[in-house]
């Protein structure tokens, strides 16, 4: 006979595995991954050591590229900021969104509807710690603002641009200052924007390290006005104007970048942290921007163009063991695609509406070949659709040119055999031409738009 003691004895011993089990298991489980989602702002493709300046240095963007999945054709959602970013956190088309073109910059002016779903409620829905640092540009009132819009902690500014060190709007004043936590204006006068969003955001890694979390981190940076590191216009003060105040700003913002990615490292977080990168648009060459300074590389046309220089951008994921270390995707994808594809990834379910973006999840771990599929843009009078390498482009603007150079008609490319868009084959393929059009003239009906007049 077993006596009550031995036995009590044997209860509290299987107790006690029983409660090291659940602990074990309860750290063996696999978390969510974190999410940190990195814009830049009027940054062209051209504008990345990894992908072929050889004038400039970018050492953080260029080791998350090393580290992770570059891709060669990446798509913002439009050649200007509001659209496109309205596209990154929606999944959606920008007119779909709500936001066919630039959001005003003025307190009071709506943007994005409030009714969108953002990636950061996807995210906080499944339990996530949500956060907008950095520049918004999607709506000055308190519905379209990112509190409203899914973030827990928003610091940063609503308009499109801002003085660094002043934070007012840095044109249409007088006397707008733009600098806001939570929806509440703060004073921070002289802290170097950049530095005081990255702060923000080491704060919050910190705090929320033992949870998963979402950061969208949107830099202004390089978009006017080129207000660098003193040290990074001393490196390039042998590099010609304006190339020389664009190349100082953009390594500024790399090595904002390869703090956080630090930070990561330190914090033990980088192998269970999914970093996405891309920029909202192609580079400006606006008077505010010194007429330039950026680049598209072979491209032709910038900011606010159709062409591939307004709307191909720098793009890379990384997620140590899960996205293999120097994959280069050339097939095309689209800013759309990121709702779904870091949905997927991360094991959280996606919305109960519709999306237009595709899932990559399974491209970026190497499991299956990109989709194939048509792309669509419109800015203005403009409009494109990019199914394979064939482009077809309405009334383009060439604004790589100063003054932009306005074209008409419709043009055809083959962006394999000329990626600089300078052989307009329209009429040499007009079937081609034929089916592309009838394609965006179904996107444009689907959008509510009825069918586009498209000229002859």
């Amino acid at each position: 006979m077993v006596s009550y003691s031995a036995m009590k004895g044997r209860t509290s011993l299987i107790g006690v595995f029983a409660l090291a089990f659940v602990v074990v298991a309860a750290y063996a489980a696999p978390r969510h991954p974190n999410v940190l989602l990195i814009l830049s702002d009027d940054q062209g493709v051209g504008d990345v050591a990894g992908y072929g300046a050889t004038d400039l240095e970018t050492p953080a963007l260029d080791r998350l590229a090393l580290e992770g999945a570059r891709f060669e054709r990446f798509y913002a959602a439009a050649p200007v900021c509001s659209p496109s970013r309205a596209s990154v956190l929606t999944g959606r088309w920008p007119r779909r969104a709500g936001v066919p073109a630039n959001v005003s910059s003025q307190r009071g002016r709506a943007g994005m509807p409030g009714d969108e779903l953002t990636l950061a409620e996807v995210f906080r829905s499944a339990g996530y710690r949500t956060a907008h640092l950095g520049k918004w540009h999607l709506g000055y009132t308190p519905d379209t603002m990112p509190n409203a819009q899914g973030f827990d902690v928003s610091v940063g500014h609503m308009g499109g641009c801002i003085d660094n060190w002043s934070h007012f709007f840095y044109w249409e004043g007088p006397n707008r200052h733009d600098l806001h936590r939570d929806g509440a204006e703060i004073l921070r006068d002289g802290r170097f924007f950049p530095d005081l969003i990255v702060d923000e955001a080491e704060a919050l890694l910190r705090s929320w390290r033992d949870h998963p979390w979402f950061l969208y981190v949107a830099f202004n940076l390089p978009h006017y006005p080129y207000q660098p590191d003193e040290r990074w216009l001393r490196r390039y003060a042998q590099l010609p104007y304006p190339r020389n105040l664009y190349a100082a700003v953009v390594s500024t913002m790399d090595e904002r970048i390869g703090r956080l990615l630090n930070r990561l490292d330190e914090l033990g977080l980088a192998r269970s942290t999914i970093v996405v990168f891309q920029s909202d648009n192609g580079h400006s060459r606006e008077e505010r921007a010194h007429f330039g300074g950026g680049s598209a590389g072979q491209h032709r046309g910038a900011k606010f163009s159709l062409f591939e220089g307004g709307i191909r951008v720098p793009a890379i994921v990384r997620w140590p063991g899960r996205v293999p270390a120097g994959r280069v995707i050339a097939a095309p994808a689209h800013a759309v695609d990121w709702l779904p594809t870091l949905a997927e990834l991360a094991g959280v379910p996606l919305p109960a509406r519709r999306l237009d973006g595709v899932s990559l999840a399974a491209v970026l771990c190497g499991e299956q070949p990109p989709p194939t599929r048509v792309l669509h843009f419109e800015h203005g009078e403009q409009w494109a659709v990019i199914e394979g390498e064939w482009k077809l482009i309405a009334n383009p603007h060439d604004t790589g040119e100063v003054p932009p150079v306005r074209l008409e008609g419709l043009w055809l490319f083959n962006l394999g055999s000329d990626p600089a868009e300078r052989q307009n084959l329209a009429a040499r393929q007009p079937e081609l031409v034929a089916r592309l059009r009838r394609a965006h003239d179904l996107w444009a009906a689907d959008l509510g738009r009825g069918h586009a007049a498209a000229p002859q």
